[in-house]
């Protein structure tokens, strides 16, 4: 039904245009490129975005990564336009010096209001400058970061470290993407809420939260690859199809979520002092009491650790796969890091596998795109004209692929590009960090990621765990196909077989 109900719409909306049209052919107003795609009256490039929709994010990095300037705009219909751009003048002119007009817009927070409310990652102006002070001052405590650690040094030991030790022993396949998801989900709830999901158990559940959180994510995301978004507000307005599966999971995940925000008040309410570090606690004994509220940056909390981290982790194993001589190197530093040692001195100490991580996220970033809608008309710093309403989007992943900024060896993974040796000689690396604007893996200016350093020591506590006691081999020796929904993720999982160490 719901596929019928789509095609049809779409044929009896495109259909006649691309018939009226065909021979009205123009093309885009920019001349940089050959590679730049056909435009319509109309249909502006539908018909080519279609034809390369499984694909959108390696296309259009290669054609924005062949024009001049690294910036090209996309008609994509209706009269609707968006610019790509991999310049990090562009970047840093739309993220910090041009901040206050560009906003999330009400394209990408009506998209996804439903699931995310105003939390956040979906919210602009005072709305978002709250929340955001907000969550600063609560992730920059000690306090916090100790639990973290806790946190992630008991899954590890007990849940990873036996389910990956038992796939070794037995010889059997596991999808490693779908474990560090798991992973990453038990490890958010608890510094969230200071709940266990247990969805990292042996028998690998189907907890209930989390496969709602995981459906809720999902739907989400297609209502972006909607060509024409009538069509999904159409579906949710009669309560049909994915829209109406939509509802049922956003319902689910929210109704939970304030179920442990009235249970936690409760506790609180009967203890003079916080003994509780999770962030709801803290959130909750703050003075912040709205459901609503705590509910939609929780809900965004969660999304932003659960999904991110693990597509790291997931392309940073395949890469150290395929380069031995990484692997080697990383093993050499994990045998000098103290099994005792603490998360913060892993941070400053391994600095050859700290580089890895940047390597792989340089060329598979967990967040592919990112777009923001200019409030007013403005001119990009390479001349680029972006009008009222118009949407532009910074590009990571191609970011990631130019060769003036990264060499003629861009699509190697080579960790060193990030180090130096440090001063007086000898065989200590010095890290060499890249400026947030040529390297917006964690956005930059304003609204950079609050939970960066929390990722750093979530997944180097993760690879010391892994790479100290096994080795993980790809089942498939293809190269996965990178996929986004709204981070990245490996198309059918990560299949591998797991080794121990002798």
């Amino acid at each position: 039904m719901d596929l019928t109900f789509s095609t049809t719409l779409i044929f009896c909306i495109l259909v006649p245009l691309s018939l009226f049209f065909i021979f009205t052919r123009s093309e885009t107003t920019s001349k940089t490129s050959t590679k730049l795609p056909k435009s319509y009256p109309i249909l502006g490039s539908f018909l080519t975005i279609v034809k390369n929709k499984d694909r959108f994010v390696q296309w259009s990095s290669e054609i924005v990564t062949s024009t001049p300037n690294l910036t090209f705009p996309l008609h994509r219909n209706l009269g609707r336009w968006i610019i790509f751009t991999a310049n990090p003048a562009n970047v840093q002119h739309l993220l910090k010096e041009n901040f206050h007009n560009y906003e999330k817009g009400e394209f990408f927070k009506t998209t996804l209001r439903d699931f995310l409310g105003n939390g956040i990652f979906n919210s602009d102006g005072q709305t978002w400058k709250f929340q955001r002070q907000v969550a600063s001052h609560e992730f920059n405590t000690k306090s916090l970061r100790k639990f973290v650690e806790t946190v992630v040094d008991s899954e590890l030991s007990q849940r990873l470290i036996p389910i990956l030790r038992k796939a070794a022993k037995e010889e059997t396949v596991i999808d490693f993407q779908d474990i560090l998801q798991r992973f990453a989900f038990d490890n958010v709830c608890k510094i969230a809420f200071g709940y266990d999901p247990r969805y990292l158990s042996p028998s690998l559940p189907k907890e209930k939260f989390a496969v709602a959180f995981e459906t809720a994510v999902k739907l989400s995301s297609e209502r972006f690859s909607s060509f024409i978004p009538l069509i999904w507000k159409i579906k949710k307005t009669i309560n049909v199809g994915s829209e109406k599966q939509l509802k049922i999971a956003i319902s689910e995940v929210r109704n939970f979520a304030k179920e442990l925000i009235r249970e936690k008040k409760q506790e609180l309410e009967h203890k003079s002092s916080l003994e509780s570090v999770d962030l709801l606690s803290r959130f909750l004994s703050s003075g912040h009491k709205d459901e609503d509220f705590i509910t939609d940056i929780v809900i965004s909390f969660i999304l932003a650790g659960r999904d991110t981290t693990s597509a790291a982790l997931t392309w940073f194993f395949w890469l150290l796969s395929d380069h031995a001589e990484v692997e080697s190197e990383i093993l050499r530093e994990v045998k000098e890091t103290s099994e005792t040692a603490s998360a913060y001195d892993e941070m400053k100490d391994m600095v050859y596998t700290h580089a890895s991580i940047c390597e792989s996220m340089r060329l598979y970033p967990p967040v592919p795109t990112d777009s923001k809608e200019a409030l007013g008309d403005d001119v990009l710093p390479d001349g680029t004209v972006v009008k009222k309403g118009m949407r532009v989007a910074y590009h990571p992943y191609a970011m990631g692929r130019v060769e003036k900024v990264w060499g003629r060896d861009w699509a190697e993974f080579r960790p060193t590009r990030w180090l130096e040796r440090a001063e007086g000689g000898g065989e200590k690396w010095s890290f060499v960090n890249r400026d947030t604007f040529t390297y917006p893996v964690f956005q930059a200016g304003p609204r950079i990621c609050l939970g960066k350093e929390m990722a750093f020591l979530q997944m180097k506590r993760v690879i010391t765990g892994v790479v100290r006691q096994f080795r993980v081999v790809p089942v498939a020796e293809a190269e996965p196909t990178y996929v986004a929904d709204l981070t990245a993720k490996m198309k059918g999982g990560f299949p591998v077989r797991i080794e121990e160490r002798k």
